[in-house]
């Protein structure tokens, strides 16, 4: 049985003055035991400073996007092995903000999954439906699509997916425990459709206005590995709940 996994991502938020929370959370999981995984994925300008303060505990970095080429002309971008060489195991992909924002196509997350990838980065490929799609009836047929056009037919062992119901994220709104349940058993069942046996061992978090106050009763869903965590991993105290949450 594969323990769970929580990853807090910043977003756009975070100056020097926030590595005293990161260092909290380092300190915090010290002791968390192996049975849990615990993340930050900062702002690019703080990937070094936090890998640093991480280092001798637990805490693993990550970063936020990056670049399907290796280096180019590609101004602003960070390429996966930059991230690497920061410090960083692991990038989020295709967050909705992003492909929103950015106009991020599934034929370009599976790329960067597989820039990650050459570069030995764990690819956290994020896929969700929105409240019209869900409302329409729609969603799992959506979040299959996002699967069939964003994940690479690679090693699964570098891979983790993320379900963000895009309605659910930062709006206090949660699907019902059968909701996610149901998705998550979905998705399981695509994972080991393309993996085989190996897909049952791919970690799926669910990322949707995950806290303290709800994380242990999402988190003892079925086939939810761990949580995507926003908000909420801003501040060390919430963070940490989370974690212990995910460790009983």
């Amino acid at each position: 049985m594969m323990g769970k996994r929580i990853v807090g991502n910043w977003k756009m938020n975070g100056h020097a003055a926030a590595l005293g929370e990161a260092r909290d959370i380092a300190d915090g999981v010290r002791d968390v035991g192996p049975q849990v995984k615990v993340m930050l994925c900062p702002p690019a300008t703080l990937i070094e400073r936090m890998a640093g303060l991480a280092a001798g505990t637990p805490l693993l970095i990550g970063g936020q996007d990056c670049h399907a080429s290796p280096s180019g002309a590609h101004t602003g971008d960070i390429s996966a092995q930059m991230l690497a060489d920061a410090g960083a195991s692991a990038v989020i992909l295709g967050h909705s903000e992003r492909r929103a924002d950015h106009h991020e196509s599934d034929g370009a997350v599976k790329a960067k999954a597989e820039a990650a990838a050459r570069a030995g980065l764990t690819a956290i490929i994020c896929v969700g439906e929105s409240e019209a799609e869900r409302d329409a009836g729609e969603a799992l047929a959506v979040v299959e699509a996002r699967l069939d056009g964003s994940v690479p037919q690679l090693d699964g062992s570098g891979l983790v997916i993320a379900y963000e119901p895009v309605w659910a994220i930062g709006t206090g709104k949660t699907p019902t425990v059968d909701d996610i349940a149901t998705m998550h058993h979905h998705i399981r069942g695509w994972l080991t459709g393309h993996f085989g046996a190996g897909g049952s061992e791919i970690a799926i978090l669910y990322g949707g206005s995950m806290k303290p106050a709800n994380a242990a009763e999402i988190l003892s869903i079925a086939d939810v590995d761990g949580g995507l965590i926003g908000g909420a991993s801003l501040k060390a105290a919430d963070f940490l709940a989370i974690v212990s949450a995910a460790a009983l």
